[in-house]
This record gives structure tokens, sequence and C-alpha cells, in this order.
């Protein structure tokens, strides 16, 4: 077992996304790590851990357990279940992994707590958006809200709207826009995109669970 801790780098940036590379590249030196601890400090926890998990994929050694010890409840700890501070370290001790889908989008990133499809610049995102083959909207909207799920068929996705909160499930979440910007767990990228895509990875995550 190996616990990798989050420091205080930002890892969204170069020099963060270096340290995640390097804490999960020696950790998987070791032909004995069979569970990974991924244990998060109090700055956003769920992108740290979002990181790791990219970091494994990207490896092609989903084969390793991993357990979340996050300080406080988060987005990710409520969708999975999963208990946060002491409790967290305990499971993370002795729970046993259960395979659960992955949720990854195109640009290689992990989706492990939410995510949202926003217009740039706080205006309304003109596109329109799927999930599977069901239409979520065609238009303007607020945005659109997506999260993974802990079963099959993997994730679901809703309108960014107080109003109008019936998700729609399936394997992916599809979104395409003039003016697309994409949020994952709370940290945004500036950087316009034509399209947004967030589905369930070939491979499933061995999450230890309660």
């Amino acid at each position: 077992m190996v616990v990798l801790g989050q420091n205080s780098t930002p890892h969204g940036n170069a020099a963060g996304k270096a340290a995640v590379r390097a804490l999960v590249s020696g950790a998987l030196d070791d032909p004995a790590t069979t569970r990974i601890v991924i244990r998060g400090g109090p700055d956003n926890p769920d992108a740290f851990a979002a990181a790791v998990l990219a970091r494994l994929m990207i490896a092609e050694r989903l084969d390793v357990e991993v357990a979340y010890v996050a300080p406080v409840a988060t987005p990710a700890t409520r969708r999975y279940g999963l208990p946060h501070g002491p409790a967290a370290d305990t499971l993370a001790q002795s729970g046993n992994a259960r395979a659960v889908p992955l949720i990854r989008d195109d640009a290689a990133t992990v989706l492990l707590g939410r995510a949202r499809q926003l217009g740039e610049g706080g205006a309304k995102l003109h596109g329109e958006s799927y999930v599977d083959n069901e239409r979520l909207f065609t238009g303007d909207v607020r945005g659109v809200v997506i999260e993974p799920l802990p079963e099959a068929p993997g994730v679901r996705a809703r309108l960014d709207h107080p109003l109008r909160r019936r998700w729609e499930t399936g394997r992916a979440a599809q979104t395409g826009g003039t003016n697309l910007v994409v949020e994952r767990e709370g940290v945004l990228t500036d950087r316009v995109v034509k399209r947004s895509t967030f589905y369930r990875h070939h491979v499933d995550l061995l999450l230890v669970l309660p």
C-alpha cells in the first residue's frame, strides 16, 4: 500500500501536473504496489484525486486498487458514498475494492465528482447536448452538469438550472457549442472548445468502498 498525499502545488498547472506524474510513477515503480491511498488536502481534494486517477489511466495501471481519503465531504465522496476524515483512513486500510465505471473526457482527464459545460465569460452556452441518443438541449442554456455514477451506465447529466433537475443517464454526455468552456472538479479551463465529451472508459476503476 502506497499513500500519495496532496501538497500545496496547484495540480492544474504544468508544475502541478509534473508533481502528480512523479508521485504516481514513483508508486508504480514498486512492483509490490497493489493499492494506492490518495490523501487529499484542504485545497480541492477531488481535483487532486482525479489527477492521480488520470495518471493511472494513462499508464494503463487500473489494475491497482485505489482508496480515497478526503478531509471533508466532497462531491466525489457523496457520489460514491465514501466517508471522510478518520473513517476514510480506516476504510482505506481495511476496505475491499470493487469495480466502478471510470469516467473520463476527451482531454484524458478523469471525472470523480462534478463537471460543468458552460458558456465563455459567464454567457449562456450556445449549442446542443446529448446523453447517448437522448437530446438534453439545443439552443441557449446556463450550462450542463455532469456527474459520474458508481454503477452502469456510468454518467449522468442535466441542465444547470434550479428548476430543471431531471437527470439523463448513459455511457456518454456530449456537448458542442460556439462558446463552450469546461469546469472540472470546480476548476474552470478558460480555453474555448468546440466539443466536450465525458464518457465511460473501457477499463473500470477498482475503488475501495464501504
